[in-house]
């Protein structure tokens, strides 16, 4: 759902050398290698094959992360807490790209949250239409709109309790908006690229969204919560893609186990997958 708005560069990090014991076994580019043992860069970099979950495997992700998508922030284009609530709300099931097309007309058509609470849902259809289910969005964003205005005197509450109250806004959108523009974490942005990637980091077993919340809550520590998701969300996008991710490119790769790589070198787990 959710793209950087800036281009980082950089060079790419090198792929590590596999161990003088592996070495019969190269890595390739179309399938991925199953190598033995634990590499020499994996040992450096205090990785625990046992334990996934190890803390400093944990803190390597985070800060190979942060070394390669630094200062990373929403992609969706916004200059207030109700409008990126509106653009969060069309991106579902639509690409940022598209989104940040059509949210610059709609907000110059309807500048503030009064009105879009003034609105009929069939009226604001045809200006979000190319944004996909746009009659549940209409409906979503009108009555949105109308309770913002109603209980909480039009400004869109900082809280998640309250935020989960506004139709449209379930936690996803929810951890969106406080942690992008409240600067709250309370939690962890989990949409595609971030359900995919924990599982492949083995960061999760877990399959639905609230579970691979609260088990990503558990082992990120919550002052990088924030720039988590959107660390993973750009990742996603740039080179774990999902039906062919770009592995020997990948900062994370001498400790990532994803039975889908595409390139190794390090032992592959079967259960690492999405």
């Amino acid at each position: 759902m959710l793209l950087p708005n800036i281009v980082i560069a950089g060079e790419w990090i090198d792929m590590p050398l596999m161990q003088k014991a592996s070495a019969k076994k190269k890595p390739v580019k179309t399938k991925p290698v199953k190598v033995t043992g634990k590499s020499a860069a994996g040992k450096k970099a205090g990785t625990n094959y046992d334990d996934p979950l190890a803390p400093k495997r944990v803190a390597e992700i985070l800060k190979r992360l942060d070394e390669r998508y630094p200062q990373v922030t929403c992609a969706l284009q916004h200059k207030s807490a109700w409008e990126l609530l509106v653009a969060t709300i069309l991106s579902a099931q639509c690409t940022d790209v598209r989104v940040n097309i059509v949210t610059p007309v709609l907000f110059r058509k309807y500048p503030t949250v009064e009105a879009f609470a003034a609105l009929k849902p069939e009226q604001l259809e045809p200006d979000i239409r190319s944004t996909g289910f746009f009659r549940n969005k209409s409906k979503s964003l009108v009555g949105a709109a109308q309770r913002i205005v109603n209980e909480f005197g039009g400004q869109v509450p900082d809280d998640m309790e309250k935020l989960l109250t506004v139709p449209g806004a379930a936690r996803k959108t929810a951890n969106v908006v406080l942690g992008t523009w409240f600067k709250k974490a309370e939690g962890v942005v989990v949409d595609t690229h971030v359900h995919r990637i924990s599982r492949r980091l083995e960061l999760t077993s877990n399959d639905d969204p609230r579970s691979i919340e609260q088990d990503l809550m558990r082992v990120i520590p919550r002052e990088r919560w924030i720039d988590f998701s959107h660390q993973i969300i750009h990742h996603g996008r740039a080179l774990c893609i999902a039906r062919k991710p770009k592995c020997a490119e990948c900062p994370l790769e001498n400790i990532c186990h994803a039975a889908d790589k595409t390139w190794s070198t390090v032992e592959i787990h079967k259960a690492a997958k999405l």
